[in-house]
């Protein structure tokens, strides 16, 4: 089992490459002269944010406020910049799972690879597998440094597709069908 280590990196972000609607999400670490970068779906990038935020809230929330978490990121670690180039996919993402190390105060974000059998449920059977295990992205970094990668993950989400005020789908240079109005147009029919 590959494991991509990094503690901590010297860059870890979310980012995506495409035009909206026909996006790729990554994320990617940079340190020890080494990039990983990993393939994930767009909720994912969505999902990490969210939950990140919250579980640095909980340490807050936990610790009376003397836990050393920013409650928003800091301005200096704002990261606008492009992926890192070239952009090699090194594994397509699983699942994730997050913690808190409260001895070095840093969140820990695990990628997993994705592997067929997360598709596979086979019940009353004993499974023989000889499959490698999965990849691994393994990422430490500060809680200030969490939420400046929570603030970006979010501001890439929302860069896509306009929603539709209706429905909140996405909106489609093409055209929408909005599910709210049953596939007609809001202005009615004109004879």
């Amino acid at each position: 089992m590959p494991v991509f280590d990094y503690d901590p990196p010297d860059r870890f972000v979310a980012g995506a490459v495409g035009q909206p609607g026909a996006r790729t999400f990554f994320l990617q670490a940079r340190g020890q002269g080494r990039i990983t970068t990993v393939a994930l779906e767009k909720f994912q990038v969505a999902v990490l944010a969210d939950r990140l935020d919250e579980l640095l809230d909980e340490v807050l929330r936990r610790s009376g406020g003397r836990a050393p978490v920013p409650a928003m990121a800091p301005a200096d670690l704002t990261d606008e910049a492009p992926l890192d180039l070239p952009i090699d996919e090194d594994f397509r993402v699983g699942t994730m799972a997050l913690a808190w190390d409260p001895e070095t105060a840093q969140v820990i974000i695990e990628a997993q690879e994705a592997t067929d059998a997360d598709e596979e449920e086979v019940e009353d059977e004993p499974i023989v597998d000889d499959r490698p295990e999965p990849a691994v992205l393994r990422v430490r970094i500060s809680a200030a440094a969490a939420r400046a990668f929570s603030r970006r993950a979010l501001d890439i989400v929302a860069a896509g597709r306009p929603p539709c005020p209706l429905c909140g789908q996405p909106l489609d240079a093409e055209g929408h069908i909005c599910v709210r109005l049953n596939g007609h147009h809001p202005g009615g029919l004109s004879a």
